[in-house]
């Protein structure tokens, strides 16, 4: 189980790592949607982490085209200008979850494990 990181901001992909990797989880980081695309589908026991606002394609694009690829994994979709409209789209693409930044550490570790639990417990029932 993997937890992708995909947000623009390398501060931000850092200190991610840095923090999901000190609970022990497995981190892989990408700069941009276009650059997570091309790396291949993941697997359905793996957690996303998609930044709403980047350049070309934007977190809930990439997220949209993942569910049209048959992608089941958990998506937590990260905003820094969070809005209802933003929300509603994102939990209408199938997003597992919509934290606003700054991240509080507690929610983002909550809401990361409990979508590799329900990854887990959906990889091994299909």
């Amino acid at each position: 189980m993997t937890v992708f990181i995909v947000d623009d901001d390398s501060a931000i992909r850092d200190s991610l790592k840095f923090l999901l990797e000190s609970e022990g989880l497995e981190t892989e980081d990408f700069a941009s949607g276009t650059e997570f695309m091309g790396q291949g589908r993941p697997g359905d026991d793996d957690c996303i982490i998609l930044d709403v606002q980047m350049p070309g394609m934007s977190g809930i694009e990439v997220l949209a085209r993942l569910r049209r690829t048959g992608s089941i994994s958990p998506v937590i979709i990260a905003t820094s200008l969070p809005s209802p409209a933003t929300t509603r789209r994102a939990y209408s693409e199938g997003a597992f979850r919509v934290l606003d930044k700054p991240f509080d550490s507690n929610a983002l570790l909550g809401a990361v494990h409990e979508a590799l639990h329900v990854a887990h417990n959906l990889h091994q029932s299909g």
